[in-house]
């Protein structure tokens, strides 16, 4: 998943490019720090959900016409929790990996951070992620309303597990949780779409979904896509972000252990804020986007 830090734009001092690159906002030991894909990382985690039956659609047509995208995708406003197929439950061991990157409005309007991100092509970064059954789901209004409440309980990620795992995955050099960067992840017990990421140093992430749209082309296929708003707060100062992420996930029927029983199609897209002075040029297209490959396998019973 891209770098976000790296295009992160300060509300006291827009910059003139469209992002800013952290290592010219922040201090060395920072930007070292931010070197891993945590924004979008933490996005990816928040995206799946359980659709109540769609058909294939304009999301499913969208990643197929990557990296040709023109405007941002059809989502509505996000309410409620984020409901997964039946066939995420469990506890995974996760791989993704960078495999393609586009700038659509190069050269004209370019992030400081792209050229950078190249040197994460190719690279499988592993961890683990688990997702629950909840007893009560909280459903948006009318949700029920033509018999999309699913029959059993719906599947929840577990956020805070996940997030501290692939954040630590991604930020820590060692397996040392002691001595970890990321000192916790909490989720919003009032908005399960609020997540905040406390970094060493008195540093704060909030990730908060603010639109999101599903698909079910068929029992095996899930696709969503989830528009991301995004605050990096350090002492006075507050840098923003705006982040989209668009996912599709097949489930396998393995033969062998070695094939997963899941992969997944993800890119993510970053965006121009409002106030940037380049934002009109780049009005709702994408300025940077960065294609992902998962695959999920069962974790070993403990």
């Amino acid at each position: 998943m891209p770098r976000p830090f790296m295009n992160a734009c300060p509300i006291s001092q827009l910059p003139r490019s469209p992002f800013v690159n952290s290592l010219e906002l922040l201090s060395k030991a920072l930007a070292r720090l931010l070197r891993g894909t945590l924004l979008a990382v933490l996005a990816g985690l928040l995206v799946w959900g359980w659709s109540g039956g769609a058909i294939a659609g304009p999301l499913t047509e969208r990643l197929a016409q990557f990296p040709h995208w023109e405007e941002r995708p059809p989502v509505q406003a996000a309410t409620g929790d984020l409901y997964y197929p039946a066939w995420f439950q469990g506890t995974w061991e996760v791989t993704t990996a960078l495999v393609d990157l586009a700038a659509p409005l190069a050269p004209n309007v370019t992030t400081p951070g792209f050229e950078q991100n190249r040197r994460f092509l190719n690279q499988s970064i592993p961890f683990q992620a688990r997702f629950i059954p909840v007893d009560r789901p909280i459903l948006p209004r009318g949700f029920g309303l033509l018999g999309q409440v699913p029959a059993a309980s719906p599947i929840v990620a577990d956020r805070a597990f996940n997030g501290l795992n692939l954040a630590r995955a991604y930020l820590d050099e060692s397996a040392d949780a002691e001595n970890s960067r990321v000192v916790a992840v909490r989720v919003d017990s009032t908005n399960p779409n609020r997540q905040l990421t406390v970094l060493r140093g008195d540093r704060r992430l909030i990730s908060t979904i603010s639109a999101r749209a599903t698909e079910t082309p068929n029992p095996d296929e899930f696709v969503t896509s989830e528009i991301f708003q995004q605050e990096f707060r350090r002492s006075n100062q507050l840098y923003l972000n705006q982040v989209e992420t668009t996912t599709r996930y097949t489930r396998r029927h393995p033969v062998q252990d070695d094939e997963p029983s899941i992969t997944a199609d993800q890119v993510t897209a970053i965006y121009l804020a409002p106030q940037d002075p380049e934002f009109e040029q780049a009005g709702d297209r994408p300025v940077a986007l960065y294609r992902y490959s998962l695959t999920f396998f069962p974790a070993p019973a403990p």
